[in-house]
């Protein structure tokens, strides 16, 4: 497993150490999040896959063959790129060629696909470099997000922002690196965020799970930090299913969509072609995706049950810290929240009333929960 620092690592750890594997997890440091897991069963501190994609290939193929790893699953991006390069010379990585994983990741090239399978995809526009942005950014309908076509491009890993006006436009395009070109321009979607979560194999779904954002950091949106499952939506999952199939996809994906709150449409925003960091939260519910998807990789045939649990609710702890105090320390404007963002005081009241499982502590393996804070305590001082 790589990118132990990941939640999703610690997650794909855990399960594989439940069902009897033995796990090796890779990260930047010998103190990772995965790593501090009574599952971990070895560990190794490896070059990043961001700054040096060929060391950090060659450091994985290397202790592979060393320790005769049979599954290799790339927790990033990063990685993935970087693992699915040197394919030919690693054991077997449960996902797509290096061309499909490019073609997924790929937001630029998302449209046309997403409406082909029947799925609504935000008005948008396509700036290739800064000058065409801001000619681009007279004609276009605010509030904006700005997106790079690529999460990951030229070893830079790069982030969604907003744009409220067209004078923010302008200060937001000053900060972007040439890397963050091509830049998707999307008229903003408000609305709950909702996650499809699936395991595609040979064509076939063979695990699924939904569930919906309730609170994510930043609070205008990136990352769940509070998500609760929800009942299946047939022709979602089916419309989700043909999006991947369109890729000819292998391996777990997250489509991820926002509803938008006036028309209750559903809106592709992208798509992850690796594990999420919500994972824990679909083992709860019972969708225990790494344990399906090592099987398969194996050569098995198992599958994710036909339904989950509901109303199972999931807290990364020192994420929704991160999310309050950006909502308490900054204005609306700054976070550039949507009108129906809830106050200050009832953000407060939101994170200190929730009790939900946590997707770090658990109370039989503690260490990661205790590395987390440590790193969040350090980072703070």
């Amino acid at each position: 497993m790589t990118d132990g620092e990941q939640r999703s690592a610690l997650a794909v750890v855990r399960s594989l150490g439940r069902a009897g594997h033995r796990v090796h997890v890779a990260a930047g440091t010998s103190r990772s999040l995965a790593g501090a897991s009574r599952s971990a069963h070895a560990r190794l501190v490896a070059p990043s896959p961001l700054a040096d994609p060929i060391a950090f290939s060659d450091t994985i193929a290397a202790y592979a063959a060393a320790h005769d790893v049979a599954v290799i699953i790339p927790a990033t991006e990063a990685s993935a790129l970087a693992l699915l390069a040197a394919r030919d010379a690693l054991p077997t990585i449960p996902m797509s060629d290096l061309t499909s994983f490019r073609a997924l990741s790929d937001k630029g090239a998302l449209h046309d696909r997403a409406q082909a399978a029947g799925l609504a995809f935000p008005p948008q526009c396509v700036a290739r470099d800064a000058d065409e942005a801001r000619r681009l950014g007279a004609d276009v309908r605010y509030p904006l997000v700005l997106k790079p076509s690529r999460s990951v491009n030229e070893g830079t890993k790069m982030s969604v922002v907003h744009a409220g006006d067209r004078a923010e436009l302008d200060t937001r395009l000053q900060q972007l690196p040439a890397a963050a070109y091509p830049l998707l321009m999307q008229e903003r979607i408000v609305g709950p965020g909702v996650g499809v979560f699936l395991l595609m194999w040979d064509g076939e779904s063979v695990a699924t799970f939904m569930h919906r954002r309730i609170r994510e950091k930043p609070p205008s949106g990136g990352v769940s930090v509070y998500a609760e499952s929800i009942a299946p939506d047939a022709s979602l999952i089916d419309r989700a299913e043909r999006l991947l199939r369109s890729f000819d996809w292998r391996g777990v994906a997250m489509v991820e969509l926002k509803v938008d709150a006036r028309t209750g449409t559903p809106y592709v925003m992208e798509i992850n072609g690796r594990f999420w960091g919500s994972l824990q939260l679909a083992i709860d519910a019972g969708v225990d995706f790494p344990a399906v998807l090592v099987n398969r990789a194996l050569g098995g045939a198992a599958r994710g049950p036909d339904a989950w649990r509901t109303g199972v609710r999931g807290r990364w702890w020192w994420g929704d810290v991160d999310y309050l105090v950006a909502r308490i320390r900054r204005s609306d404007a700054a976070l550039a929240l949507p009108p129906d963002a809830p106050s200050r005081g009832r953000a407060l009241f939101d994170v200190v009333t929730t009790f939900a499982s946590d997707q770090v502590f658990r109370i039989t393996d503690p260490m990661p929960f205790l590395v987390e804070s440590a790193r969040w305590l350090t980072r703070s001082a």
